[in-house]
């Protein structure tokens, strides 16, 4: 095997963002129909892609806190800026959570990037509600980010699983923990809450929710609520707005149980953040980005990119590689609704069922000037190449809870079939003027170049008993099996017939691929001693099902494949006879110690992981070619560290540390023993929080050591500080408002330069690819609320 060139990020797999494709063609362009005859070696083909796969009370560590479990509560969420991602809330009170963006409120859906100790969102089982979400990446094929399918502040909290995730999750991603996201009921009394947000770059916030009360002697009662946030983007041209709703019904049965009716909707409409080499954001600075809306200089630019030259001004500066990394434009959409029908529902004393079905329709176009394109009537050197993306999902879970004598049995299943679709046409940019990034998408107006289609089917089941050994001591042991097949791939393929477009090798592929265990255990002790003493240890072991994604996608079995003279097909072919999932066993052990004064804890866990998937070159010197390989093992140890002290009344401070070594084990791979890249080794957090009568104060701090970038550590995201402050008075009752309240906000408090998320596939070594995208300046927010 050759060395890696193109490792996917974390095995991930995650698809990439269409506006970034034209990465795969920098060496390729040249070729244009002799290309089929050139070794992927000298060509640097479209294998090379990289942006195309993922490459994952203050102290919310205090409350509702058991074995291996942290909860976040509505009010911990309460003390940030209105709007604020739930997973940024997340990282700053949570011991072993990272999360980056280049947006203040963590919305930018394409630079987010979480990682709970050394898992990233998709390797991390989600849902809402009993729901299950897939996979929290950007631009999903089988899932729903928090931040598209719950306005924030209809969240009554979520629970992170840091160990091995629950048994009862219902999710194929989950290598490490889990999240689950609870909604708040409707009021028993009806009335209504308003929320207006004034900010920098021109940032506004509404929010409103209707409560209808209780309507009727059965006690059926809803709400209905919409979000609207928009921004300038903080450098560059555009902005950003998403729009929300979200419907939820509930219906008692009378003492038995209720059905619950839920209808989520998101509308995501952004212009992009350029992502940066490192070289890229300290030689050009931090507001580097898109070139739009000079023309002409993109244009100028994207025939340098295709000559493989730096303009003379920029020679010494940036490389060609580099001026191939800008573009004129870069946006996306992204469409959903989500439909559930819940029922919970007590049979007997002893037994109480769980029923959900849901139903996700998912839509998107995903957008981007691609440089190493032609547009054939302007002869234009760059074409808006256009990712058009179409997901359903259907499915159902169904659960029993059974308790008998000391025992508590839990037992379901969950199914769900996928459906994705996704096109990619090009739109021609014309002499004077681009195609529109955010519209006019007409088939007429479009080519195809390629088109996938897949379909995917999930079983699981799971068994679990929870035995009380004694007042406040528990075990619990169980299982889950897991099964899922996804059948399809390239549906269309026109590369061939495209010369004039200057179109590059696409790697058509199509097949099926499955994963299966019928046994993966999970074991849990869990004792509360002396009242304010607990003890705990987690072992489980998990499997993460293939990823699937587009054709020029990397890190999955689909994609990224072959070059011009081995095609994907026979790539794909060989990999299913050899590949198997992945998986890792989770090892967590931990004290806690909680009282009116002190709260405490400290946890170390080990992970051993297994057939770690990753996109790589291949095959013998001279006749290399992109394959995703089975690249061995990895080990992660890993520790943290929580205290809050309440010395006064009102007065909380907590700070937590934690500490992270995932090394990489294959001693066939360069970089066997260097650190996971993309995860800090190093985390710091301290939360300070004051409330004094109507008046509340919170400033936090947040700590992240270096990361690194590529697989043998040569290159490194720097260490950061980062600080928000946020203020807020409750005036209580004025007129007919109740609980008018007033909040001051301020994100990035000192204004550090800094690399916040991280999205594309990390090189083996140099600063090659362009992942980074910096975080959001210093910004301030001002919210009125009041509640009716």
């Amino acid at each position: 095997m050759a060395s890696a060139s193109l490792p996917a990020l974390a095995a991930s797999g995650e698809n990439g963002k269409a506006h970034a494709r034209h990465r795969a063609a920098k060496a390729a362009h040249h070729a244009s129909a002799a290309a089929a005859a050139q070794p992927a070696a000298a060509a640097r083909p479209a294998a090379r892609v990289r942006a195309e796969a993922e490459t994952v009370e203050v102290s919310g560590a205090r409350f509702h806190s058991r074995g291996a479990e942290t909860a976040v509560t509505r009010a911990t969420m309460d003390q940030f800026v209105a709007g604020t991602s739930p997973l940024q809330v997340l990282a700053l009170t949570t011991p072993g959570v990272s999360f980056g963006s280049d947006d203040a409120l963590g919305l930018d859906t394409v630079a987010s990037t979480l990682y709970i100790r050394g898992f990233n969102q998709t390797q991390i089982g989600a849902t809402l509600d009993g729901i299950p979400m897939g996979g929290q990446g950007f631009h999903n094929w089988n899932g729903l980010g928090v931040d598209q399918m719950e306005i924030q502040e209809n969240l009554a909290g979520m629970t992170v699983s840091q160990g091995a995730g629950a048994l009862d999750t219902p999710s194929a991603q989950t290598l490490g923990g889990a999240i689950t996201y609870t909604s708040a009921d409707p009021l028993d009394k009806a009335g209504g809450r308003v929320s207006q947000s004034f900010g920098s770059y021109d940032a506004f916030r509404t929010f409103a929710r209707v409560d209808s009360g209780v309507l009727n002697a059965t006690g059926t009662k809803f709400y209905a609520s919409y979000a609207r946030t928009a921004q300038d983007l903080w450098k560059g041209f555009g902005d950003q707005q998403e729009h929300q709703a979200n419907f939820k019904l509930v219906q008692p049965l009378g003492d038995k149980g209720k059905i619950t009716a839920i209808f989520d909707y998101s509308n995501f409409i952004q212009y992009n953040y350029l992502g940066l080499t490192r070289n890229m954001w300290e030689k050009m600075g931090r507001d580097t980005t898109y070139l739009k809306p000079d023309y002409a200089l993109s244009k100028e630019w994207a025939a340098n990119a295709q000559a493989g030259t730096v303009p003379t001004n920029l020679q010494g500066v940036l490389t060609p590689d580099e001026i191939g990394d800008y573009a004129y434009d870069g946006t996306q959409t992204q469409r959903n609704y989500l439909s559930a029908i819940k029922a919970d529902y007590q049979f007997f004393p002893n037994v109480l069922s769980k029923t959900a079905a849901y139903a996700h329709v998912s839509s998107g176009d995903y957008s981007g000037t691609n440089p190493f394109l032609i547009s054939p009537t302007s002869q234009v050197p760059m074409a808006l190449e256009t990712g058009h993306v179409d997901v359903r999902r259907i499915g159902f879970t169904q659960s029993f809870d059974i308790t008998v004598n000391k025992n508590d049995i839990k037992t379901g299943i969950w199914y769900e079939n996928d459906t994705f679709n996704y096109a990619m046409r090009m739109y021609e940019d014309g002499v004077d003027a681009a195609h529109n990034s955010k519209s006019d998408f007409k088939a007429s107006q479009a080519t195809t170049w390629w088109a996938d289609s897949f379909n995917t089917n999930t079983f699981q089941y799971y068994l679990q008993d929870t035995y009380h050994i004694i007042p406040g001591m528990t075990v619990t042991a169980g299982f889950r099996s897991l099964l899922q097949t996804t059948h399809g791939g390239t549906s269309v393929d026109n590369t061939s017939s495209l010369s004039d477009w200057g179109v590059y090798y696409s790697h058509p592929a199509s097949g099926s691929m499955t994963a299966a265990n019928a046994f993966l255990p999970h074991f849990n002790f869990d004792y509360h001693f002396l009242d304010h003493h607990e003890v705990y240890f987690d072992i489980a072991e998990n499997m993460r099902a293939y990823d699937y994604g587009t054709q020029s996608g990397s890190g999955n079995p689909w994609g990224g494949l072959g070059n011009a003279s081995n095609p994907a097909q026979a790539v794909f072919n060989a990999n299913k006879n050899k590949l198997k999932p992945e998986r890792t066993w989770n090892y967590v052990v931990g004290y806690r110690y909680d009282s009116k004064f002190f709260s405490g804890s400290v946890d170390y866990y080990h992970t051993d992981y297994y057939n770690r998937l990753a996109a790589i070159t291949a095959g013998p010197t001279g006749a290399q070619y992109s394959s995703i390989e089975n690249i061995g093992r990895e080990s992660m140890n890993g520790a943290d560290v929580m205290g809050t002290i309440r010395p006064v009344r009102g007065l909380e401070i907590s700070n937590s540390f934690s500490w992270n070594d995932a090394v990489y084990e294959n001693a066939n791979l360069p970089y066997k023993g260097k650190h996971q890249v993309f995860y800090p080794k190093f985390m710091y957090k301290a939360n300070l929080s004051y409330t004094y009568r109507q008046a509340t104060f919170n400033f936090n701090a947040t700590y992240n050591s270096a990361r690194p970038m590529t697989y043998m550590n040569d290159v490194k995201i720097p260490a950061y500080w980062t600080s928000n402050l946020s203020a807020a008075y409750n005036f209580g009752r004025i007129g007919f408002a109740n609980n008018l309240k007033a909040t001051l906000g301020i994100t990035n408090l000192f204004n550090k330069n800094y690399i916040g998320g991280v999205y594309g596939a990390a090189s083996v070594s140099g600063d090659d690819n362009p992942v980074l995208y910096v975080a959001a300046p210093r910004e301030f927010f001002g919210t009125v609320s009041a509640e009716f």
